[in-house]
């Protein structure tokens, strides 16, 4: 029986404790609060582990990180990159490649912290209204950021970009850039659920395509558990690449989540009282996992 979205994830309290509940929601935050503090280290303390932003970043003055979105916007600018640039491109290219690019989105990305508290809001109040934009805009935009850059030779995307802009004033305190994160709530709370991110940012496109081979994955290996609680849908911010994984053995389908979409935040596995889902890996994805004898599945609907 499906839950009510406001009562997400207190049923697995009640069986796994509050900790078990949300223990990779906690090590996400840790990652991303740990990040914006090796920035800041610098500029609040004179402790510079890490100079520059998300964009390019030196750490300890030897190991180079650049953001392989914004250097393809500057190579379709004209600009040429230098030398270590390019290493830092790379890094990042197998990095984001093995564990899932969108993990950048739940893992790194500041601006998930304030898409999340509005969804979690969202689901508190009961607000059911959202918008209607398909996910593929965000690819739209992606492209659309591309000819921008060519047509004015710069990184058209930074200009704008909610990443940058959150970072700055998290760090900085920049007045402005508070009302532009404020917006980003307000729309995901009021206008959209998971609206920013799931639909429309071009940055979380761009890492969903360094996702399509990457090993890392949740799978749902104990769906024949499955209790339709509901739960995981509700919270998690692409629902729609849970069911072919958790729903799709009658059709010959492994319980491995595949979808590039996939950003691997880990809150399907906190939330579901009954342990369907786990991280794993995309190989041995046997459609025989997890899979419920027809009986079975004819009894309890699925």
């Amino acid at each position: 029986m499906a839950n009510r979205p406001e009562d997400v994830g207190k049923e697995a309290v009640q069986k796994k404790g509050w900790f078990g509940a949300h223990k990779w929601l906690i090590l996400r935050r840790i990652s991303q609060l740990g990040i914006l503090a090796a920035f800041g280290a610098g500029p609040w303390l004179g402790l510079w582990l890490v100079k520059g932003n998300l964009s390019y970043s030196l750490t300890l003055e030897t190991l180079p990180l650049t953001d392989p979105y914004v250097l393809l916007q500057a190579l379709v600018g004209g600009v040429v990159p230098e030398t270590i640039a390019l290493v830092g491109v790379a890094i990042v290219l197998v990095f984001y490649s093995l564990v899932g690019g969108r993990v950048y989105c739940s893992w790194v990305c500041p601006v998930n912290m304030v898409t999340d508290a509005a969804s979690w809001l969202r689901r508190k109040l009961g607000i059911r209204g959202t918008s209607h934009a398909s996910r593929s805009t965000r690819f739209w935009i992606l492209g659309a950021t591309f000819i921008l850059s060519a047509i004015t030779g710069s990184i058209i995307w930074e200009l704008v970009n909610p990443v940058t802009i959150t970072v700055r004033a998290l760090l900085f305190g920049v007045g402005l850039a508070w009302i532009f994160i404020l917006a980003i709530f307000l729309f995901d709370l009021l206008v959209a659920r998971d609206g920013w991110c799931g639909h429309y940012c071009p940055v979380g496109a761009f890492y969903s395509l360094l996702s399509t081979w990457a090993p890392l994955r949740v799978t749902a290996a104990n769906r024949e558990a499955c209790d339709d609680c509901m739960d995981c849908f509700n919270v998690c911010p692409e629902p729609q690449v849970i069911k072919p994984a958790l729903k799709g053995a009658p059709k010959g389908i492994g319980p491995v989540i595949l979808a590039n979409q996939c950003t691997n935040c880990g809150r399907c596995i906190d939330v579901c009282a009954v342990d369907v889902f786990r991280f794993g890996t995309r190989f041995g994805n046997d459609p025989l996992i997890g899979a419920k004898v027809p009986d079975q599945i004819q009894t309890t609907g699925s």
